[in-house]
């Protein structure tokens, strides 16, 4: 009996052993493989211009670079990707991704990430919240991108370059970006900026930050139409006249002296106004008077005297 006990357990004990080879080889085999779309060489998967429509599968897990530029991927599926746990640098421009990033980007190390030419339409506060990491960013060429959240960068301490030229923005909050501490590189041109008073205080940032503007000739208002093509650098006076909120101290003293003249303007005309009202109510009352008097009826004649008292 104890001897087919013994027996038993080194057969359990070998079996173990058999399915961990047996993972470690599927494992090892996976961090080998390279999809059949795609080219691999040593840390990098390109896989580009290759018609895909959906994410490749076994791609090896210790893939630093992946390179999905020129594709038709509408989405990137997010536990694929992830499993990816030392992906660094990824490029999925010129794709039709749209508005399923949310909760895409869990656990990549990602430092570089390009969607430009994509069909993205909003940055939420949770597209990119968990890349931490993450040093340049290029949104650029996607059409159809009209709004960014105030904080969608607000996690993306390290952002050094950010690309958001030949978007549809016309608006943007001017913490999204002013208070990005590493920023050094920003792309606006090309984009049809609404330059009204909600943008007041984003154009003053532009005009007084020393962060570098790529394309700056190109970064222009395509709104009010007395400012069309003007540069947004250059739109402070014209911002300041419109909203009429940020104003020196001569200009308060000459609002000040204006008032003054209007009011003392007023109190004299009104003043002119009354006297000239009295004098001709004088004027008029005694004209009236004197006509009165001419035109007094003369008093009726006498009754003459009955006959019975003559006689």
């Amino acid at each position: 009996m104890f001897m087919d006990e013994k027996r038993i357990y080194r057969s359990q004990k070998g079996g173990q052993k058999c399915i961990f080879l047996i993972t470690a080889v599927a494992l090892l085999q996976c961090g080998l493989c390279c999809p059949k779309e795609c080219s691999c060489e040593y840390l990098l998967v390109n896989c580009t211009a290759r018609q895909l429509e959906e994410f490749p599968t076994d791609i090896p897990m210790d893939t630093r670079q992946l390179i999905l530029t020129h594709n038709n991927l509408t989405y990137l599926s997010s536990m694929d990707l992830n499993l990816l746990i030392d992906l660094v640098y990824l490029d999925c421009s010129h794709n039709v991704l749209g508005d399923s990033l949310e909760a895409t980007f869990i656990a990549v190390p990602l430092v570089y990430l390009d969607l430009s030419h994509n069909n993205i339409s909003k940055i939420t506060t949770g597209t990119f919240y968990l890349l931490t990491s993450l040093v340049v960013l290029k949104l650029s060429d996607n059409p159809y991108l009209e709004e960014i959240e105030k904080d969608a960068f607000a996690n993306n301490t390290g952002l050094r370059q950010l690309d958001l030229s030949r978007t549809a923005l016309t608006y943007i909050d001017v913490t999204t970006v002013s208070e990005l501490p590493s920023l050094r590189t920003l792309g606006l041109s090309s984009n049809p900026w609404d330059c009204y008073c909600p943008m007041k205080d984003f154009l003053k940032w532009v005009t007084e930050s020393d962060i570098y503007f790529t394309d700056e000739e190109n970064m222009t208002c395509m709104t009010p139409v007395q400012i069309y093509g003007e540069s947004l650098k250059e739109t402070e006076k014209h911002i300041n006249l419109m909203c009429f909120t940020n104003l020196y101290e001569r200009d308060y003293i000459f609002l000040m002296l204006v008032g003054f003249v209007i009011f003392g303007s007023g109190t004299v005309v009104a003043w002119l106004t009354g006297v000239c009202v009295v004098i001709y109510d004088r004027l008029c009352g005694t004209t009236e008077d004197d006509e009165d008097e001419d035109e007094e009826p003369p008093p009726p004649p006498s009754k003459p005297k009955k006959k019975e008292e003559e006689a």
